[in-house]
């Protein structure tokens, strides 16, 4: 097995990293892409790549191997001095060091700051490897300082496949329906194939249905749904990090603070997945009015989709996928109040398939 083959398609990625091994390495990396893509998993096998191709580095346990993690919603400055500390000790064992800082897209404007004096002249046998979900963030001080290696979202026939393999119980319509809502995101096909997640894309599924299929439709208790949903995706997430935070040594505000930084990161990734379902579910809506059913996402629930897209929720459907996708940018840009713009979101749906003198209270 070749180094990247653990990593599904990013053609490009592989191509550049293999580069850089056959010719020798620059001083730092950039790997940027959407999440559940690959990129973790390319950085870990390039690192064993830099490194002799130890099975240590897989394990994190290899001694010339530094990993940097976010500690829930920030990397501080802390966090970056103790990177920086350890950069100017010498390999022990093998000719480089290698850095692998997860998360670079959530470094705070002091940790950025002192990253970049060691990106600018790092010590000759430092390979630093950032990997981060987005670029915005970033400083162009320090982007401008890597070599960029780009990830796209994959391709449904690969999602696809990580799908068959975990979970070859399901049908061939489930697999192909949890490929597609997953967006070309393997985190998110692991997250659905989980039996809480798929109980909470029920009831959110059956919410969608119900903005315009139920006469008694209540925005205010649909808002709350989908809340009580991302509360419990906080309450796993929190439960995953104490185990985690087991044996560390930190102290009490430390470990709290951990814990509830992977509590709030959980429940707004949890939103943000609810809402882009939301919108996919009404797309297929359009889709099933318009006699697409090939290109329904929810494959699994095509009997109720082909029944609820009606000529007559054509107009309805398009407007409330619109109005989806909006919250979801506004979730994305600004610090909402997530109880309110739901429950707007979901007056403005009930009006979208009903027309503004029937909105449900």
């Amino acid at each position: 097995m070749t180094s990247f083959d653990s990593v599904p398609e990013q053609g490009e990625a592989k191509r550049l990293l293999a580069a850089a091994l056959a010719e020798g390495p620059a001083h730092a990396y950039l790997f940027h892409g959407p999440a559940g893509v690959g990129k973790r998993r390319a950085a870990l096998a390039f690192a064993s790549a830099l490194l002799g191709g130890d099975p240590r580095v897989e394990r994190r346990t290899h001694p010339d191997l530094y990993v940097l993690e976010p500690l829930g919603d920030q990397i501080r400055i802390d966090a970056v001095r103790e990177l920086r500390r350890d950069l100017h000790l010498r390999p022990f064992e093998s000719d480089r060091r290698v850095y692998l800082l997860f998360g670079a897209h959530l470094l705070n404007d002091e940790a950025a700051d002192a990253l970049l004096k060691d990106l600018e002249e790092p010590p000759a046998y430092a390979v630093i490897v950032l990997v981060a979900d987005e670029l915005g963030s970033l400083p162009e001080t320090i982007r401008s300082r890597c070599q960029h290696v780009p990830f796209r979202r994959l391709s449904e026939r690969a999602v696809l496949a990580e799908v068959q393999e975990r979970a070859p119980q399901l049908s061939e319509e489930q697999a192909i329906s949890i490929a597609r809502v997953a967006g070309g995101r393997l985190d998110r096909a692991e997250r659905l194939l989980d039996p809480a997640a798929a109980a909470r894309r029920a009831e959110l599924l059956e919410t969608a249905r119900a903005a315009y299929a139920d006469p008694d439709f209540d925005p205010g208790a649909a808002a709350e749904r989908l809340l009580e949903a991302a509360r419990a995706r906080a309450t796993e997430a929190k439960e995953r990090e104490e185990v985690a935070l087991e044996g560390l040594e930190l102290t009490a505000r430390e470990a709290e603070q951990r814990v509830r930084r992977a509590g709030r990161g959980a429940e707004r990734e949890e939103l943000l997945a609810a809402l882009e379902e939301l919108a996919a579910w009404y797309r297929d809506v359009v889709a099933a009015a318009a006699g697409a059913e090939r290109a329904l996402v929810h494959t699994d629930r095509a009997d109720e989709l082909l029944e609820d897209g009606t000529l007559e929720r054509l107009e309805g459907a398009q407007r409330a996928a619109e109005l989806v996708r909006e919250t979801w940018r506004n979730f994305e840009e600004f610090q909402l109040s997530h109880g309110l713009a739901l429950e707007s979101l979901f007056v403005e749906l009930r009006r979208a398939f009903t027309g503004a003198t029937a909105v449900a209270s």
